[in-house]
């Protein structure tokens, strides 16, 4: 397998990242319209008076820069190493897809139960591809 295929799901969740990135000017900016907050009311990122849609992308976005930090670090250690193969690539393309369903029920209709299930998933199978690296950097040893 080319150790390449290890990148496409990067490229993804990088995408899924700036894709909820977008989400958070445009709730901002509606919701000052629609008088709900002024826009003093994210001048240290966000007051009290914010409405929960409103703020839920931008919980998102932040969740997409916490955890997968260790999705990102994954990949390119399997790639470096060139010890991807077609498990690794089925773990990191299911990772991203936990994390993208994870996201589309944080800020669409949130449930909290639905969420919670996503996001265990998808930190199993992140624990599953670091265990997958270390047998493989403990069969690189020498």
């Amino acid at each position: 397998m080319p150790q390449i295929e290890i990148l496409w799901p990067v490229v993804a969740l990088v995408a899924l990242t700036f894709f909820v990135l977008t989400f958070i000017p445009l709730r901002r900016f509606a919701a000052v319209r629609r008088g709900e907050v002024k826009s003093d009311d994210f001048a240290l990122g966000e007051s009290a008076r914010v409405p929960a849609k409103v703020a839920l992308a931008n919980r998102n976005y932040m969740n997409l820069l916490e955890l997968p930090v260790l999705f990102y670090v994954a990949a390119i250690l399997l790639f470096v190493t060139a010890t991807v193969d077609q498990l690794a690539v089925v773990l990191a393309w299911a990772y991203v897809a936990a994390r993208a369903l994870h996201s589309l029920v944080h800020i669409t209709y949130n449930h909290v139960l639905q969420r919670l299930m996503l996001f265990a998933v998808s930190n199993l199978i992140l624990i599953a591809l670091w265990v997958l690296i270390g047998l493989r950097l403990w069969a690189l040893r020498g």
